[in-house]
């Protein structure tokens, strides 16, 4: 694994829905970097990620409420512990719970495992809304992947949040989840 700017010089094999990532980065002028790697099914692997970008790759978690009428995708630190109670009063969503994978690739035409903030790109209805966890608001780089497991980016938050989430016509609410590890 190595650390690369911008997209790929060869795209042959690569999925579609990565390259639409890298095409929409590129017009929108948004550096990055990327790397790339086999897919991350442990901690470790992980981990190990984030030591190339040399930035915590965040945590998405798609959710849905109970009748599977509003859609979510958090963004929040890898590390942090999830309760739904903590974020479910301050969206007034009671009882939220993951969204399907096939609700999860149809509206954001993502995979499980390769859930991402671009995916937002493909919900051209606006039928997700996007959460961000204060930390990663004002952090200053975001680690994702450009819908597809196999690949990882690292982009500035100001250029995500000025320029990305503009174009892709999407208004994040910033959340403030409690960090238990912190609590000792």
């Amino acid at each position: 694994m190595k650390l690369e700017k911008g997209r790929p010089t060869d795209t042959a094999g690569r999925q579609e829905r990565e390259i639409k990532v890298y095409d929409l980065l590129d017009e929108l002028n948004i550096e990055y970097e990327r790397t790339d790697h086999s897919e991350a099914n442990t901690m470790e692997a992980c981990n190990e990620i984030d030591k190339i970008l040399d930035v915590i790759i965040c945590k998405n978690l798609f959710l849905c409420n109970r009748q599977q009428t509003k859609f979510y995708l958090l963004m929040m630190p890898g590390d942090k512990p999830f309760k739904t109670k903590d974020l479910s009063q301050q969206i007034n969503s009671s009882r939220l719970s993951f969204g399907t994978p096939e609700k999860m690739e149809e509206l954001l035409n993502i995979k499980p495992g390769a859930v991402s903030i671009m995916g937002l790109m493909n919900d051209n209805e606006q039928k997700v809304q996007l959460l961000i966890d204060r930390p990663v608001a004002e952090s200053e780089y975001i680690g994702c992947h450009p819908c597809v497991s196999t690949s990882s980016l690292k982009m500035k938050t100001k250029d995500v949040l000025e320029k990305y989430l503009p174009a892709v016509k999407h208004d994040p609410i910033i959340v403030v989840l409690p960090d238990e590890r912190q609590e000792d």
